[in-house]
């Protein structure tokens, strides 16, 4: 499948506040699948395939009566919760479409927090109240949210290579300083400085409010098919050139065995087998940070530097602006502009090839697109720009 299919076109809803949508979450599903269509230069009878994750209500069959497709070949959702499934999203499309199973694969996800509950209270969305499975051995001890496992790994992660609270600051403020170039972006407009990050309250340590991401309510999507068929067709593609999804033996968020880790090693030394590239050839990367510990720590595991020296990379405003030594979140990512499970990096990745990006890096051949760090199994995709 190495480079066979594409991304042909993207779109997405307004996003909005948790709670201030005007559409309920299976609208804004169908709005950005539509405006992804569209960008493509497609109609919706020619899409016969979608993908989604964490997603159990937005179903294919009411999806396919609801937006009037006329065939439906190919549908499919990962079996991973969570943001960590997003490129393995995109990975199945591309499996689909260069299989011959489908032709026009759309993948999308659609958040309504405001209208399902939200997913880092305890007790809501994410099922906490059960206490069921792992969550009867972990909850009893007051371990309830992804804010609460996610800050176990990071402490043991800065504790272990005597990384500080700035460089988690550092991904924060770039997140912040590059939504404020897109208009899309919830946090435009509302710059973010060290000295606020560091006075604002503790959700659970380390984690600050700044390093949390806020619960957004939207949609996106983006039309993979094969590149044959996208050179057709009006915009850019992205090519795919890679994607993997990885997981190895006794690895999960609650293994205390891996208590530091964001089980990225082998999703990363899967990426760049098959790439035939490594992290010295990415020209742009976005990073799932529904917090900004796991970002440290898929920075390593994807093999960026090492953990000793994680704080040096990421300081003195390496991260910020299109002409950064790494550019890094552009359009201000799931703290900066919307947290729609990921999937606006996917776009965000697009954009980037297509040269269209708020926060535009010159000449980008290869955008890394990291899927949410800190569970397993995780996934992350290479975009390339087509030859």
């Amino acid at each position: 499948m190495h480079g066979k299919a594409a991304i042909a076109g993207i779109g997405e809803t307004t996003y909005y506040k948790h709670g201030e949508s005007p559409h309920t979450e299976f609208q804004l599903a169908c709005i950005a699948i539509r405006r992804a269509v569209e960008d493509a230069g497609l109609a919706l009878t020619d899409v016969d395939g979608l993908v989604s994750f964490m997603d159990q209500r937005n179903v294919p069959v009411r999806l396919a009566r609801a937006l009037g497709l006329t065939e439906l070949r190919f549908a499919a959702t990962t079996w991973a919760a969570g943001g960590n499934s997003m490129a393995s999203a995109i990975q199945l499309a591309d499996a689909a479409v260069s299989s011959g199973h489908a032709r026009h694969v759309v993948v999308f996800r659609a958040l309504a927090q405001g209208q399902f509950g939200r997913f880092g209270q305890a007790g809501g969305s994410g099922g906490y109240a059960g206490l069921s499975g792992s969550l009867a051995w972990n909850g009893t001890y007051g371990m309830l949210t992804a804010a609460h496992q996610c800050a176990l790994h990071t402490a043991r992660f800065l504790h272990d290579h005597g990384i500080s609270q700035e460089a988690l600051c550092e991904i924060a403020l770039a997140c912040y300083a590059n939504a404020q170039r897109n208009p899309r972006a919830l946090r435009r407009g509302k710059p973010l400085t060290r000295e606020a990050y560091h006075a604002s309250r503790w959700i659970v340590k380390p984690f600050h409010l700044y390093d949390c991401c806020p619960e957004n309510d939207g949609a996106a999507a983006a039309v993979v098919t094969t590149l044959e068929r996208a050179r057709d067709l009006p915009q850019r593609p992205a090519t795919i050139v890679a994607a993997a999804t990885g997981i190895g033996p006794q690895y999960g968020a609650f293994d205390m065995q891996h208590l530091g880790s964001a089980f990225y090693r082998q999703v990363g030394k899967h990426l760049w087998e098959q790439a035939g590239c490594g992290p010295a050839d990415v020209d742009v990367a976005q990073f799932y940070e529904n917090f900004t510990g796991p970002v440290l720590i898929a920075l390593c595991e994807m093999g960026f530097c090492a953990p000793e020296g994680v704080e040096e990379f990421v300081s003195d405003g390496r991260l910020v602006g299109p002409d950064a030594a790494f550019p890094f979140n552009t359009s201000g990512g799931n703290l900066g502009e919307a947290y729609i499970h990921g999937f606006e990096l996917v776009n965000e990745s697009v954009r980037q090839i297509r040269g269209t990006s708020t926060c535009q890096v010159k000449k980008v051949e290869r955008a890394l697109v990291v899927a949410g760090p800190g569970y397993a199994p995780g996934s992350a995709a290479l975009f390339g720009a087509p030859s």
